[in-house]
């Protein structure tokens, strides 16, 4: 199978376990680039944003960060054939929906409707990449249910709440104060500044959870699929 079909697979929820395991140096290298054209898409018409964003390092920075993260939660489940280059590799496959993001909408549109327009986008690639990720750990670590949950959304929520606390406190500080700049990516921060506060609401919960399904793994002695 090429590179070409296997992303389409990818983000069609349509790869198996087997074909995981076979990524190589060219899907790394695919996503690597693809990371790297969306992140600067990203924030190409951005003022604010860093010369590392403009650049779409920020955004290759990232993923080798979250690859690293997801890893090391998954280390104490002892998953069978479990690798950082699989995780990295996969989480640069999963970077192509963000393209979104680098359509120019405030160009056709209004600020009040490229407002909502960037803030269905953000929706749609988090939602997206989100799932993307639940079907990973799914097929490949085959745990339970709920232990898959949970391994999802505890990187998502540290991530989130790191993230929005470095890159965005501009923005609160302009939305605090009332923004007197509008611009088109406001209601999306907004979005954002929402998620974070879920997320540390979440990161409770779901490291007891955490560590109560680490515990009941090792307790049964397993290191392939639960029971």
């Amino acid at each position: 199978m090429n590179t070409f079909n296997t992303i389409i697979r990818l983000l069609t929820f349509k790869l198996n376990r087997a074909e995981i395991l076979q990524f190589n140096q060219t899907h790394f290298i695919a996503g690597l680039i693809g990371t790297w054209v969306v992140g600067m898409g990203r924030y190409w018409d951005d003022p604010g944003a860093k010369l590392l964003q403009h650049l779409g390092l920020g955004s290759v920075i990232y993923i080798f960060v979250l690859a690293a993260l997801i890893w090391l939660i998954l280390l104490p489940f002892k998953v069978e054939k479990w690798s950082y280059f699989i995780v990295v590799t996969f989480i640069g496959l999963t970077s192509f929906p963000a393209i979104f993001y680098a359509i120019p909408v405030e160009r056709f549109f209004s600020i009040d409707t490229a407002n909502t327009i960037n803030v269905w986008f953000l929706a749609i690639v988090a939602a997206w990449r989100l799932g993307l990720l639940y079907y990973f750990l799914k097929k490949f670590t085959r745990l339970s249910l709920g232990n898959i949950l949970t391994v999802t959304l505890m990187p998502i929520c540290l991530i989130i709440s790191v993230l929005t606390f470095l890159n965005l406190h501009r923005v609160v500080f302009n939305i605090m104060g009332g923004v007197r700049n509008p611009t088109p990516h406001d209601s999306s921060y907004v979005i954002l500044m929402l998620l974070t506060g879920i997320s540390v609401i979440l990161i409770g919960p779901l490291l007891i959870a955490y560590g109560v399904g680490i515990y009941k793994r090792n307790k049964k002695g397993l290191s392939g699929k639960d029971e």
